[in-house]
């Protein structure tokens, strides 16, 4: 069964996606079946049905029932090995 990242910004639509882009590639070269969708932080309370983790480039003011990372780091490129790591690590261990 595939899982879900829900990509989280303030808008859902622009740093949103450019993570989005880095880490279903990273997924896809560890051999990871995701699909993903995008959404802003207002509505992201009404939004994590199905999905595995948020990854967010924003504050998430909100308690979740799912791992929360954030995603700045592939944006700036400082430990962002580290955090595509940890996607997929979760990612693995929720499999």
């Amino acid at each position: 069964m595939s899982q879900m990242i829900l990509f989280v910004c303030a808008t859902g639509v622009a740093t949103s996606t450019a993570v989005a882009e880095k880490v279903m590639e990273y997924c896809k070269d560890n051999g990871l079946d995701v699909n993903y969708s995008q959404t802003n932080v207002a509505s992201l309370p009404n939004n994590t049905d199905g999905a595995t983790l948020v990854v967010s480039t924003t504050k998430v003011p909100y308690e979740l029932d799912i791992p929360v990372i954030s995603g700045l780091p592939i944006i700036t490129g400082i430990g962002e090995e580290k955090v595509l790591e940890e996607i997929v690590s979760i990612l693995k261990s929720q499999a």
